[in-house]
């Protein structure tokens, strides 16, 4: 964790992370970012598909995005990311939880200066061995989208996994307590209504979604 007042976690710091490895680990298990900044006074939040891209966190959207267009410019902007695993079932509703990785990041977005290679990771993060198979991308989808990143300088991260913590007086009461874990899987793939016929999922598609046909 970065030693800035900002990132320092107050609420429960036993749960604060402090090394990068956990902090890639957050972003590198994510699909989607909320990015927030000021505008005209009031904040914005905007979720975003991300991927983490070494030392920096990329985002994508269209040019026409006046959100994106802040970004673009060098705007301050707080990003997170939360990913739920679990509901804790405690004895009581106050002492009653969730299991959660959750990461803050502080920072400016700037243009990436290869775009392209930029789709290349946002698609491969969230489309595994997608990029090879489709055509390149034109020039005027190129213009057409903004592709920003911000260093991962700033940040905090806070993970929480552990179990009921009920006061010693509800231990014996009549009430199940424990974790229902909770995880985001992926269903059958399901052909376009005007895909060619005889053309199947990629072995990639297949092997994300744990299921052959």
């Amino acid at each position: 964790m970065t030693a800035a007042p900002r990132t320092r976690v107050r609420r429960l710091p036993e749960l604060a992370g402090s090394s990068r490895e956990a902090l890639d680990a957050v972003l590198d298990a994510a699909l989607v970012a909320h990015v927030a900044v000021v505008e005209d006074g009031w904040p914005v939040v905007l979720p975003l598909a991300c991927a983490r891209d070494g030392d920096r966190l990329l985002v994508h959207g269209s040019t026409g995005s006046r959100l994106l267009r802040a970004l673009a410019a060098g705007t301050p902007s707080c990003t997170t990311v939360t990913l739920l695993d679990g509901a804790v079932y405690a004895r009581s509703a106050f002492n009653s939880s969730m299991r959660y990785r959750g990461a803050v990041v502080y920072g400016r977005y700037r243009p990436v200066p290869d775009p392209v290679d930029g789709l290349r990771v946002l698609t491969e993060h969230l489309l595994p061995g997608r990029w090879d198979e489709l055509r390149p991308p034109t020039g005027k989808e190129v213009a057409g989208t903004s592709v920003l990143a911000v260093p991962l300088d700033e940040w905090s991260v806070k993970v929480s996994d552990g179990w009921p913590e009920d006061e010693p007086g509800d231990l014996d009461a009549p009430v199940w307590a424990g974790v229902l874990p909770c995880a985001t899987t992926w269903g059958r793939p399901l052909d376009a209504p005007d895909l060619a016929p005889g053309r199947r999922p990629p072995a990639a598609v297949l092997a994300r979604a744990g299921t052959a046909r």
